[in-house]
């Protein structure tokens, strides 16, 4: 069953800028991913979604209802974490955390406080004088506070450190395991690849593809480094494999699913090391975007 649906909506602020002809959906209890280049179109995409902006053309909707038209419904039960969160900087951590709760309507803070023990949160002082990751604190706590079905989430982990993006990723998968329908935005390869179903790729405002994550991972290609003895034997090796890069005695390439046979043909020669690893998930990605020259994933 689709909760989210995106169809060939287009926000055309002209010069190129903007999104066109937008097409995906995420099933329920699915973590669709949603990766592309800073200013690709992702946070433009997501301000359709949440009724901010109205499509050109196109329509965004979710559970059926027009996100434009029908937003004040739809959020209800929407759990939505900005890109750039607004705060009003003169309350304390948890007055802001109690006007959103009074804003959605909801009387027991039971969720919220298990969201700030998890993410050790201690609301108390003002906001302007916090740091970014304690106020990406606060914003997931009002996020995910109300136990929503439906969850949009634009780059959610900006600020945090790497324990707590390792516990953020825990909660998804807690969400995950509840049947809740996610699209998260995200600038880390590892939570993408540990949380997300499918993932759409967005560039220059437009979708170039839709993924299924599990036949990404079989298609990871492995990457062997060999070191030969000398610079002719490396040469000779090097010269056999399609892509392959040489550096004085030491070949690099890389193999989907031919490891014996390569074995076999690299074991002719007289071989001083080998490295293998798994193709990252950054490097899978990074030939819809024209290779590591052009384009760039928005890492940080």
């Amino acid at each position: 069953m689709e909760i989210i649906r995106v169809d060939n909506i287009t926000k055309d602020y002209r010069k190129g800028k903007g999104v066109f002809d937008v097409s995906f959906s995420v099933n329920k209890g699915e973590v669709m991913g949603f990766l592309g280049p800073n200013g690709a179109g992702k946070t433009t995409t997501i301000r359709q979604l949440m009724g901010f902006i109205k499509p050109d053309k196109g329509a965004a909707t979710i559970l059926g209802m027009d996100c434009f038209s029908e937003a004040a419904i739809i959020s209800q039960n929407l759990g939505y974490l900005p890109g750039e969160i607004s705060f009003l900087d003169n309350m304390t951590g948890i007055e802001f955390i109690k006007f959103i709760a009074k804003m959605k309507r909801i009387k027991d803070l039971t969720r919220a406080k298990e969201l700030m023990a998890f993410f050790e949160l201690n609301p108390t002082g003002k906001i302007r004088k916090m740091s970014k990751g304690m106020k990406q604190k606060i914003g997931i706590v009002c996020c995910f506070m109300q136990n929503p079905d439906t969850l949009i989430l634009d780059e959610p982990t900006g600020g945090l450190d790497p324990l707590m993006q390792s516990k953020f990723i825990e909660l998804i998968l807690a969400e995950k395991q509840k049947g809740t329908t996610i699209l998260m935005s995200s600038h880390i390869f590892e939570e993408v690849d540990k949380t997300c179903d499918r993932t759409a790729i967005i560039k220059d405002g437009r979708i170039v593809a839709v993924e299924n994550m599990d036949e990404l991972r079989r298609n990871k290609r492995r990457v062997i480094e060999v070191r030969f003895e000398n610079i002719e034997d490396a040469k000779t090796f090097g010269d056999t494999r399609k892509n392959a890069t040489r550096l004085e005695t030491v070949v690099s390439t890389d193999i989907l699913g031919e490891f014996n046979e390569f074995i076999k043909d690299v074991s002719k020669y007289t071989i001083l090391d080998m490295e293998i690893r798994n193709q990252s998930l950054e490097e899978l990605f990074m030939h819809f975007y024209g290779g590591e020259n052009n384009d760039k994933l928005d890492l940080n």
